[in-house]
């Protein structure tokens, strides 16, 4: 059985899609714990009820070796999944975790990738450059943002009277629908 760490900022709806998915015996992993750098965000109160034991962090512990490598070792941790997680990964823990470190991005990189690129912002880009589709891409995390080898990508069509909301459930189905089954796939 393979340990997992999600990283969130947010609401947590990846992070609890994939939490819940793991508790399957069948897939080789589960979710050992859930770091967030936001004590007040959703994902936190979503990993408790599950369940999940939640670290909480802030940007110093996490560029600190000595403070952040013994939470992951504490929690036996195979693989770091990004789940709309909004701090930079240091490049010791890219190094530490070699290839390790998958991040789901909601658009098709390197459309829509780097640094103020997420959630909301992202879909009204696409609707303004009136984009005919858009979609995820789980990468492999890198030192430069958006930039890892890709491993997975899908797309949906954008229609001419979507908006931002509309896209957003969209992509935010496709997360739902194929981000766990990625990951059990990495893990065998």
């Amino acid at each position: 059985m393979k340990n997992i760490a999600v990283f969130a900022s947010g609401n947590g709806s990846n992070a609890e899609n994939i939490i819940r998915y793991f508790h399957q015996p069948t897939t080789g992993g589960e979710v050992a714990v859930v770091v967030c750098n936001r004590p007040q965000a959703r994902v936190v109160e979503r990993a408790r009820s599950l369940g999940v034991p939640v670290e909480i962090i802030n940007k110093s512990i996490l560029n600190d070796p000595d403070q952040f490598l013994p939470i992951l070792e504490k929690y036996h941790v195979d693989l770091i999944v990004l789940a709309g997680f909004l701090m930079m990964i240091p490049p010791y823990l890219i190094s530490y975790m070699e290839d390790r470190i998958i991040n789901i991005h909601p658009s098709l990189l390197p459309k829509y990738g780097g640094k103020g690129m997420y959630g909301r912002h992202i879909h009204e880009a696409v609707v303004a450059a009136g984009e005919r589709e858009t979609g995820i891409t789980i990468h492999r995390v890198s030192e430069g943002c958006d930039e890892g080898e890709v491993i997975f990508r899908t797309a949906v069509e954008v229609t001419p009277d979507d908006t931002p909301e509309t896209v957003e459930a969209k992509i935010h189905a496709l997360e739902q629908r194929h981000f766990a089954p990625v990951i059990e796939m990495l893990l065998k």
